[in-house]
């Protein structure tokens, strides 16, 4: 579904669930690779693996702790997230929400396997917008 990106990105691998991993946002564009996925790989030290859904409180919550998402910066092509938007979070970040009781939803079928490193899936799975 996504070609390897130009500067080292990879095709996406799988998910929290053991699945092949989906997409999580083309607008705004995300992904540590900006390929729509969060795939990581070696480079990507902020294990940005978690796919969320922007909540105002999350995006003040981040702009307090020094990670600005809501505020557009052109000259990275970045549009700033609004409430409702997808994007592929630092889970260290998701993890530090999480115990300040501002953490986003989580889509699963799109949050990299990798996030399991910093997050349990069981918390992942509490605050998931994916489970039937």
């Amino acid at each position: 579904m996504f070609r390897d990106v130009p500067g080292g990105g990879r095709r996406p691998r799988r998910n929290v669930l053991g699945e092949p991993l989906e997409p999580c946002s083309l607008n705004p564009l995300t992904g540590f690779y900006r390929n729509g996925c969060c795939d990581t790989g070696p480079e990507d030290v902020g294990s940005h693996t978690v796919c969320v859904i922007a909540t105002e409180d999350f995006l003040a919550f981040s702009k307090a702790r020094g990670n600005d998402l809501s505020t557009p910066m052109p000259e990275f092509d970045f549009p700033g997230l609004q409430p409702g938007d997808r994007w592929c979070l630092c889970a260290p970040r998701w993890q530090e929400a999480l115990l300040a009781g501002k953490m986003p939803r989580v889509v699963l079928r799109a949050t990299h396997e990798g996030a399991l490193e910093y997050c349990s899936l069981e918390d992942l799975k509490r605050h998931a917008v994916d489970l039937s």
